[in-house]
């Protein structure tokens, strides 16, 4: 790897439990070594984006859209010459917390535990890597490091950040995150919304003469016309895609270039205190917004989006109220965690589960014909 940026994060402020040096690892590749080897991202790989498990194969899983993050993240931190195994890390971790059923799942599970300090997806990744992997025999958690742990926390309430310490403090500050952390944050939103476009029309929810009234998307499919006259839709389709992530990127990486130029940023720590400067354009930020609202109003309020949300909604609320009401209905393992921490253990209990698991738990749990 060439030389990195004076802004990069070359070094780590630590772990919560000293250990040896990585090497030949860098610690940061440590990092992502346990994410990749942990039991909560092979779960991923049937935690759903928008479709639910079951409705298909080719749909994006948690787990195929946290490659693609990866992908994109690199990519960009590559060009800009800072940590690409942090930038990996975070995005293989970003959503380890994430609940079954998508932000339906999260958005149910947190109204359930509203009067019992609340759901938030990020800081149940955190969580994750803080306490709930158990692999090690020295600690609980990962034992991953500052600059990962911070990554990973995206978002967090005030109440939330007052007492997770030094990775909380940005909350209550004003800071920002490590480059690395902020080039993960919009590579997620690249790969969220043009992977929805693409599973959108797969499923045939979206059609191309809605798409083609977002400027965004207008834009590349009619280069691809232009080029390719008489290419099949599906190939079409990708050949759009393809180009407004190039596109995406590219912004990203000039906009972001032009921003460090401005600061000049010498550290890490002075980066931290500047605005947040990994941003699109503010062109191409309004198009990237544009291309959110439409998939808001035309696939994630889809009627066939919404029966199904709907379903997994009841899901997830019946599996907490049944859990919290007789919590010898958990399994062994968690039952004595429920005897400290009710309404925490059958959160971490319902949010650890895949789409298919909650469905099965909740066949067990309510219907009388299956042990």
């Amino acid at each position: 790897m060439s030389a990195l940026a004076a802004y990069a994060c070359t070094q780590t402020r630590g772990r919560h439990h000293a250990e040896p040096p990585a090497t030949p690892r860098s610690e940061f590749q440590r990092d992502r070594d346990r994410i990749i080897h942990s039991t909560a991202f092979r779960r991923l790989e049937y935690k759903t984006q928008v479709f639910i498990n079951h409705e298909g194969d080719l749909f994006r899983t948690r787990l195929t859209h946290s490659l693609e993050v990866a992908q994109i993240g690199r990519t960009v931190a590559r060009v800009l010459a800072v940590d690409e195994d942090l930038v990996e890390t975070i995005a293989l971790a970003h959503d380890l917390g994430h609940t079954p059923f998508g932000h339906v799942g999260q958005d149910t599970l947190n109204d359930c535990m509203r009067a019992h300090g609340g759901f938030e997806h990020n800081l149940q990744s955190l969580r994750v890597v803080d306490h709930l992997e158990q692999k090690y025999a020295e600690f609980a958690g990962l034992n991953l490091t500052f600059e990962a742990r911070e990554g990973i926390l995206k978002h967090c309430a005030k109440k939330n950040a007052e007492r997770l310490g030094d990775v909380g403090a940005r909350f209550l500050s004003g800071g920002q995150p490590s480059l690395e952390a902020q080039i993960t944050n919009l590579a997620d939103e690249i790969a969220y919304n043009n992977h929805d476009v693409d599973d959108g029309l797969r499923s045939g929810l979206l059609t191309l003469a809605q798409l083609e009234e977002v400027a965004l998307f207008r834009r590349f499919l009619d280069e691809v016309r232009a080029r390719y006259p008489g290419l099949n839709d599906r190939r079409l389709i990708h050949e759009t895609v393809r180009r407004m992530i190039n596109a995406l990127v590219g912004d990203l990486v000039a906009q972001t270039r032009a921003n460090l130029a401005t600061h000049a940023p010498k550290t890490v720590d002075e980066l931290r205190v500047c605005p947040s400067l990994a941003a699109f354009s503010a062109e191409m930020r309004e198009d990237h917004l544009a291309l959110k609202r439409f998939l808001h109003a035309n696939l994630y309020r889809h009627y066939r989006v919404v029966r199904m949300t709907d379903k997994a909604s009841r899901i997830v609320r019946e599996l907490f109220e049944a859990f919290v009401g007789n919590s010898h209905l958990l399994p062994p393992e968690h039952q004595a965690l429920a005897e400290r921490d009710l309404y925490r253990s059958v959160s971490d209990y319902i949010a650890g589960m895949t789409d298919r698991y909650a469905i099965a738990e909740h066949r067990r749990l309510f219907d009388i014909h299956t042990a």
